[in-house]
């Protein structure tokens, strides 16, 4: 029994076949012994039954009591046989199928349960469990549509039950993807092998705690998190050949998964893209719906593309490409160079990052399609701000972004309204203020939530307001997204009795569910980041490619290239009405050594169904007006 299942039935047969050999054995030597005892008396001419026939009636007996009526008319001997065979029938036979009962409902048990082995190969397999999961699934389903036949596993320590309710409930069709979830330790060789993780296409490893979590959670997180990328390695006998997409707070734990020297191992810390993005967001709006589309498997997308380049210059690649915008060249080095200088010669080894539509409309022509007329150039740049900067509520993702703005801003003053402030963001807002000196932080304790309080503070005096979470402890992203809503219609109410314009005060919120986005709109919010929505289209790109981890780490620094949506008259000068084509926008924007990815029109930045006004690889003769209240989307080294 200690041995398990398969012991226990193998132990029972044994048993059940010994005995049946010996009474099979008794009924033959008491056959021998009285051989008239298995004559019918009824039939005295009867001759007597053979061994062989004595054995199967045996058999019949103990398989199934009701055969001792066979020797209904037998001697009394034969009878005594017949009785021994059925008592052990009935009762080694019904262990046995007790036995298989139960094994067989322990065994259907554990495939409810999530136990249960997976067959499945060239999977997307998510190990562990957030509130990003849905987000995630929804990114790859979209990638996946082109698939027949596609698959994502989830292996959690959560219930099956609560897991496969969850995911139906909120992703209903999946299309060509199938969702398969399993209970288990994510860091268990075991339960990797169970899930057959050395047959997935890429891994994704969730942080085991949200970004409010205490310091400890995280460290256990962490820790989980490298023990599941060991267990990884190890199941692929010492060589990872796996991409791997690993969720990491800490920076020294970042640091120490780069002993493994694989660049298939990437490690994020997705509050710091998140602190990265909210700097880039209030200084330039519409960002959020721009990252939507890039980092979205639905609309354009960033692909590495090769082709025979026959000499040609990159400032002019574009006009090659009827689908298609070049950002960069990524050489047979590994090396990935956004923006390369004018004249750039591309040679034949050198594959390009393009933005386009889909890999199967990339198509480049040796002549040059379009020719774009050159309009006069405004040669206009922007100061380098300062800014008044409210911030309502705290997250550590705050933190990050006054980092970034000391980057960005000349200088900039920072009011953060807190109510009833812990002495741990006492101690964190001043050292905020020690280290970054030529900024002025205050903390003031006093209810976002409350409208007298939030009127007091004249929130419309401000350059940007930025809206975090209210409860240093909250973790529900429901909640946090609801206490966010109400401060909305609160500063709609504050807008409207104080007359102020919506252009006069930057609105950037952080929306925690996607699903409240709906909500959000309504409220007449200039901009609104979706965290886990963009943070989730991070890790689903860097699993399908891991690649472009380069061109993130790229964009998501202040000294490399980055998105901006500046406004169109830095390009044409005396700009009031302007008729051209996308193909004459990206030679206006080359003129600033930036790359156009797009347009934003001004009237529109309000409406949702027109994805706030922005559309992103136009084709290039498309004819295009611009006024003094759009903007161009471009690749450029600043926000000037």
């Amino acid at each position: 029994m200690a041995k398990g299942g398969t012991s226990i039935f193998l132990s029972l047969t044994v048993v059940f076949i010994v005995a049946f050999l010996l009474i099979v054995g008794i009924r033959a030597l008491l056959m021998a012994v009285f051989p008239e005892t298995s004559i019918d008396p009824v039939m005295q001419d009867q001759e007597p039954r053979g061994f062989w026939q004595d054995a199967y009636t045996i058999w019949l007996q103990m398989t199934d009591p009701g055969n001792m009526n066979q020797d209904i008319y037998s001697g009394p001997w034969a009878k005594v046989a017949a009785i021994i065979a059925g008592l052990a029938g009935v009762i080694l036979l019904s262990a046995l199928i007790a036995f298989i009962t139960t094994a067989i409902d322990n065994l259907l048990y554990e495939f409810r349960k999530g136990r249960g082995p997976v067959i499945e190969e060239g999977q997307t397999l998510i190990l562990g469990w957030n509130e990003r999961v849905v987000d995630i699934i929804r990114e790859l389903i979209l990638a996946n549509e082109s698939e027949k036949s596609a698959a994502v596993v989830i292996l959690a320590e959560e219930e099956k039950e609560m897991m496969d309710d969850h995911l139906i409930k909120r992703i209903p069709n999946s299309k060509t993807t199938k969702i398969i979830s399993s209970s288990g330790d994510p860091a268990s060789l075991n339960e990797l092998k169970r899930v057959n993780a050395q047959e997935a296409k890429s891994v994704i490893i969730l942080a085991s705690c949200p970004e409010s979590a205490t310091p400890k959670e995280k460290v256990l997180s962490d820790t989980q998190v490298i023990k599941t990328v060991m267990a990884l390695i190890s199941l692929q006998g010492g060589k990872n050949d796996l991409p791997i997409i690993a969720e990491i707070f800490n920076e020294e734990k970042r640091i120490l998964l780069g002993i493994f020297d694989d660049p298939n191992i990437i490690a994020l810390d997705s509050w710091d893209i998140m602190g990265k993005l909210l700097v880039q967001t209030s200084l330039t709006s519409g960002l959020e719906m721009v990252y939507n589309e890039i980092l979205s498997f639905d609309g354009s997308e960033m692909y590495y593309y090769k082709a025979n380049w026959g000499g040609v210059k990159f400032d002019n690649l574009a006009y090659h490409f009827k689908d298609g915008i070049p950002l960069g060249i990524h050489g047979a080095d590994g090396s990935l160079s956004l923006r390369p200088e004018a004249g750039t010669v591309l040679k034949d080894d050198d594959e390009i990052l393009i933005l386009a539509e889909d890999d199967s409309t990339i198509d480049f022509q040796p002549q040059q399609l379009f020719k774009p007329k050159e309009y006069e150039y405004a040669d206009i740049r922007l100061p380098k701000s300062s800014k008044k900067i409210l911030i309502l509520g705290w997250h550590p993702v705050a933190e990050i972004f006054i980092g970034e703005c000391d980057d960005y801003l000349e200088d900039a003053s920072f009011d953060v309204m807190f109510n009833d402030p812990t002495q741990l963001l006492i101690d964190t807002i001043e050292n905020l203020q020690e280290e970054y000196e030529r900024f002025d932080i205050r903390l003031i304790s006093s209810a976002a939530l409350n409208y007298e309080k939030l009127k007091d503070m004249h929130p419309f005096d401000y350059d940007s307001i930025i809206i975090l979470s209210q409860d240093a402890t909250e973790q529900t992203p429901d909640k946090i997204d609801s206490d966010t809503l109400m401060i909305l219609l609160l500063l709609r109410r504050i807008m409207k009795e104080e007359d102020k314009h919506c252009e006069d005060t930057h609105i950037i919120t952080q929306v925690l569910n996607s699903e409240n986005q709906e909500l959000i709109i309504q409220t007449d919010v200039d901009d609104f980041i979706i965290s886990n929505k963009l943070i989730t289209m991070v890790l689903a790109q860097l699993s399908e490619q891991p690649e472009m981890k380069k061109f993130y780490d790229d964009i998501f620094e202040e000294d490399g290239s980055e998105i901006y949506v500046k406004p169109a008259h830095l390009y044409f000068k005396d700009l009031d009405e302007q008729n051209c084509t996308f193909a004459d926008a990206i030679r206006m924007a080359q003129m600033r050594d930036e790359i156009c990815l797009g347009v934003r029109y001004g009237h529109l930045s309000m409406n949702p169904k027109e994805n706030f006004g922005v559309l992103l690889n136009l084709e290039k003769d498309a004819n295009i007006t611009l006024t003094k209240n759009d903007f161009l989307v471009v690749l450029a080294e600043d926000e000037l």
